[in-house]
């Protein structure tokens, strides 16, 4: 689906909120520090019962949108929300816990303009609760095709950016984890999708007590199962498959592209 209001130019920058008034003042003020001027954020807030809504008032700039859900909707829904606002010509991520690098946006615009990539992700690092780097450096394959993206997702979201020119904007089924995965298989079915790694640390992603990587096997296995079955549409049998796959790369994953710094 394209949007009709697209300004060439514009990045839309998608962000649920749900209770992070703890992070989210220092995340937004990681994009209003972006070198890259040309952006609006779309925040999206998930009925916080905690002060995001305070948090987000206070910050003064008309490139800021904020919307909130009529009732507690997920991550899935609530990014989709987001993106149906969006009006530019680039779509990227940042969750209301993560952050940037100032010049995130600029240095993976031009890699992409400079090179014609419709999709892209860059490197980054993991902190802590209190913004404490963890000294973990995490990267990526150099390119991720059809087949690698199944075996596993490589691709952090606060680091992703694609073209909304190329891909519209994307609207996804209501998954309560892997949404963000779920994003990518839906870039992936327009045929000869490819996603390139910018060697750059560009973002801090925040890994946080309650974060859904702490899951045990179990959990995790139901989750990418539910993943490939109910919102790829692959029978049982083959989303079992993928999930069992899914489970064996992530190990691979961390040994080759988690480095500790």
């Amino acid at each position: 689906m394209t949007n009709e209001k697209m300004i060439d130019g514009l990045v839309s920058i998608i962000m649920p909120s749900w209770n992070t008034e703890k992070f989210i003042a220092e995340t937004i003020q990681s994009v209003l520090d972006q070198t890259y001027t040309n952006w609006e954020l779309l925040i999206v807030d998930d009925c916080s019962s905690d002060r995001t809504d305070e948090v987000v008032a206070s910050f003064k700039d008309d490139r800021i949108k904020y919307f909130h859900n009529e009732r507690n909707s997920g991550a899935a829904l609530t990014r989709n929300k987001a993106m149906w606002e969006a009006r530019g010509e680039w779509i990227a991520f940042l969750d209301s816990d993560d952050l940037w690098m100032p010049e995130k946006l600029e240095h993976q615009l031009k890699f992409m303009n400079e090179n014609g990539y419709k999709l892209s992700f860059t490197e980054y690092e993991k902190i802590d609760e209190e913004s404490n780097p963890l000294n973990i450096y995490v990267s990526g394959p150099n390119k991720v095709n059809k087949r690698k993206m199944y075996n596993y997702d490589y691709i952090g979201q606060l680091t992703m950016m694609y073209s909304a020119k190329e891909f519209g904007i994307i609207q996804i089924k209501d998954i309560k984890k892997n949404n963000d995965y779920a994003i990518r298989l839906q870039l992936y079915k327009k045929p000869g999708t490819c996603a390139y790694l910018l060697k750059e640390d560009l973002a801090k992603y925040r890994v946080r007590k309650v974060s859904i990587s702490h899951d045990k096997f179990r959990k995790k296995f139901k989750s990418h199962f539910d993943l490939f079955h109910m919102c790829d549409e692959k029978s049982a049998v083959v989303a079992a498959w993928y999930a069992c796959w899914n489970m064996f790369f992530g190990v691979l994953k961390k040994r080759n592209y988690e480095k500790k710094i």
